[in-house]
């Protein structure tokens, strides 16, 4: 069982009880009152927890999996009706422009369900990095939009943000009462490009240009900024607020430039940002297991993402899911050392890490050799369900690194 052989040779303490204020918690404290701040961080435990991957680079059908995790096709084969009718061999034929597709970007349908609660909530993390690919895999899984609540972005670069409005003009077409809320950092810059090594000084392109507030409220969305942490969904989804920068070799992003304009600059200028500030984690805590983190490409460093969920909460990392931001040669060095945080350090270690989107080869190759099968090969149209468990709860350790 997973608290008593992971957790229990992982290091010997007691659990805490009573209440724990982290320190993480006093550095957001400006002028805000600490009530709001203690009732904006109480993140209920969910007692089942099902993601389905919209959009990812990665589409894999025949790696097996561990309990809990399905492939897309065994979904196609199990609805009704599917596929094309064949006369000849009796069988359906697949329909392969019924499945989904793959695209550089991230998105996850998150459905969180709190004990007690008559309702599931539907909240999609990110939308991909274009007008097609979401809506086709929406489509293919047979996604209820209309009963998607929220749309969280973790930040503003385009392979996360490109799909926002033809996802809400697709749910416009449905009947519902219930409103779509788009849940953003307010930080929107004007642009963001890319300067390549060795010197990164020169912007070869600029990344396509992220949906403005304008355009998503006219699409139908209800638009809510946040720059500080907050839970949605019933109190069962944390929303991260900026990701404080503690791990020294996490040095952000080399090559990241974003397009300013100011009173002494009327034509604006590129300037280096290697600190993609707004970028946010979401975070669900699953009764029994711990904290499933969701972070979508980790500019921030996913050791940090990691340091401030466990200080914000105090409570066991059982997933990390997402792009881990360590493909290509500038961020190979942080991968050895980002492994070994997470496998050995950080106590206990996760149960699953499910990297996806931009971790890249080489360092899903060290994951793998770390957590052997807790390294899942997740893709678009995996579906995941984590259910809780109370007597688990009991026996579950606090945190540390």
């Amino acid at each position: 069982m997973y608290p008593l052989t992971q957790y229990s040779k992982s290091f010997d303490r007691i659990d805490i009880t009573g209440q724990l204020i982290c320190y993480s918690l006093f550095r957001s404290i400006q002028s805000t009152n600490v009530c709001e701040i203690m009732k904006d961080r109480k993140l209920n435990k969910v007692d089942k927890l099902t993601i389905t991957f919209l959009v990812d680079n990665c589409i894999e059908w025949m790696t097996k999996l561990p309990p809990g995790f399905s492939h897309e096709l065994p979904q196609h084969l199990n609805q009704p009706g599917h596929g094309i009718p064949d006369n000849d061999t009796g069988v359906p034929i697949l329909d392969f422009d019924g499945f989904c597709c793959g695209a550089h970007g991230f998105s996850a349908l998150i459905e969180t369900h709190v004990e007690g609660d008559e309702e599931h909530h539907l909240t999609l993390f990110d939308t991909g990095p274009d007008s097609q690919s979401l809506v086709r895999n929406i489509r293919a899984m047979q996604t209820p939009t209309e009963r998607i609540e929220r749309v969280i972005t973790s930040h503003w670069h385009s392979d996360h943000t490109g799909g926002l409005l033809s996802f809400l003009e697709l749910r416009s077409k449905h009947e519902t009462t219930i409103p779509c809320v788009v849940d953003v950092h307010p930080d929107r810059p004007l642009a963001r490009g890319i300067a390549p090594g060795p010197h990164y000084n020169k912007v070869i392109c600029a990344i396509p240009l992220d949906p403005t507030f304008e355009e998503i409220t006219n699409a139908g969305g209800v638009l809510e900024k946040h720059s500080g942490g907050h839970t949605v969904a019933g109190g069962s989804v944390w929303v991260s607020g900026e990701i404080p920068r503690v791990t020294e070799y996490e040095a952000g992003i080399p090559g990241g430039q974003r397009w300013v304009k100011g009173a002494d600059d009327e034509d604006g200028k590129w300037i280096a940002e290697p600190q993609i500030m707004d970028e946010r984690y979401a975070a669900i805590d699953v009764e029994g297991k711990g904290l499933v983190i969701f972070s979508a490409c980790s500019h921030a460093g996913i050791v940090n993402v990691v340091k401030d969920a466990i200080d914000t909460f105090q409570r066991p990392v059982y997933m990390i899911i997402g792009g881990l931001h360590l493909a290509g040669q500038e961020f190979a060095s942080r991968i050895p050392m980002t492994v070994e945080f997470l496998s050995n350090q950080l106590k206990p270690s996760p149960f699953y890490v499910l990297p996806m989107h931009c971790t890249g080869f080489y360092a899903k190759i060290a994951l793998e050799k770390a957590f052997g099968d807790g390294c899942v090969p997740a893709g678009v149209g995996l579906k995941v369900e984590v259910v809780g468990n109370k007597e688990l709860e009991k026996r579950l350790f606090v945190a540390s690194y």
